[in-house]
């Protein structure tokens, strides 16, 4: 039997004290960081050890800084430039949402860049190590995208077997519910993927395959989810019908799998150096 719901009137506040307030959206953002920051450091030791716990302690606050002013910057220039060109005093609202990925993701990888540089590390092991717990992240951000009510699907034909209806989009037309959708592909899946995978030695010895998988995957099924999701009003579909979710995250699919390529030619080359 096909269902439809209402979407609940969360409150995004989780707990407020006078002038403070914790959201649900910094929370899922601080709950991601620190679930994160625990899973690296047991990556980093296995075989072949990266770095040392004290090292993933210290890129912690890196990670945080390219996440947060990454996430910001990018969605600022790639979805509303003129908006905020306007209200600069918007720019900081991060609680309100407003956050993309892929921004922070450039901004992670930046932070990679420079932290190993400086401490001698390889940045492709290194990464490898961050790609896997992201996921975590991107689960807890689209939940808390459930719950502000935000980023709500397109509309749900009948036969779709759980449909919800977002008063907040001014109609009452049952839609994809389109942040589940998007927790389920970008986090339970991408992260059951690449934990798996992080448990071959094999795997983990080819620098910058775990990388890869991720930004293929994510690419995969940002695009995929893209198709379930409304897109934002300010911008529509934009060349050739796509979002531009799918337009950002489309390359990555040929970034990761170059990516992939790659790590698998440099192992065999190790080998045949080794030998």
């Amino acid at each position: 039997m096909n269902h439809v719901y209402v979407w609940p009137h969360f409150d995004p506040i989780l707990v407020k004290l006078g002038p403070f307030a914790i959201h649900y959206y910094a929370l899922a953002y601080i709950t991601a960081l620190v679930l994160g920051w625990r899973l690296m450091r047991r990556l980093v030791r296995e075989q072949p050890v990266v770095a040392t716990h004290e090292q993933v302690d210290d890129f912690l606050s890196w990670a945080t800084l390219g996440v947060v002013l990454g996430g910001r910057i990018g969605y600022i220039l790639f979805y509303q430039p003129v908006y905020f060109l306007d209200h600069l005093n918007r720019t900081y609202a991060v609680w309100d949402g407003g956050m993309s990925f892929h921004g922070g993701m450039i901004g992670v990888a930046v932070a990679i860049l420079i932290y190993c540089h400086r401490h001698g590390l390889d940045p492709w092991y290194f990464g490898d190590r961050v790609a896997v717990p992201v996921p975590i992240g991107l689960f807890l951000g689209r939940i808390a995208n459930f719950i502000n009510g935000e980023l709500w699907g397109r509309p749900a034909p009948a036969w779709f077997p759980f449909r919800m209806i977002y008063p907040q989009s001014g109609s009452d037309v049952p839609r994809y519910p389109s942040e589940l959708i998007e927790a389920t592909l970008e986090g339970i899946i991408l992260f059951i993927v690449l934990y798996t995978a992080s448990r071959s030695e094999r795997i983990r010895s080819q620098p910058g395959y775990l990388a890869g998988i991720f930004v293929m995957g994510y690419g995969i099924a940002r695009t995929t989810a893209e198709c379930f999701r409304q897109p934002d009003w300010f911008l529509g579909y934009l060349m050739f019908g796509l979002t531009m979710g799918q337009l950002l995250s489309l390359p990555m699919i040929v970034i990761g799998a170059v990516m992939i390529w790659r790590a698998r030619r440099v192992s065999r080359t190790q080998a045949v150096i080794a030998a």
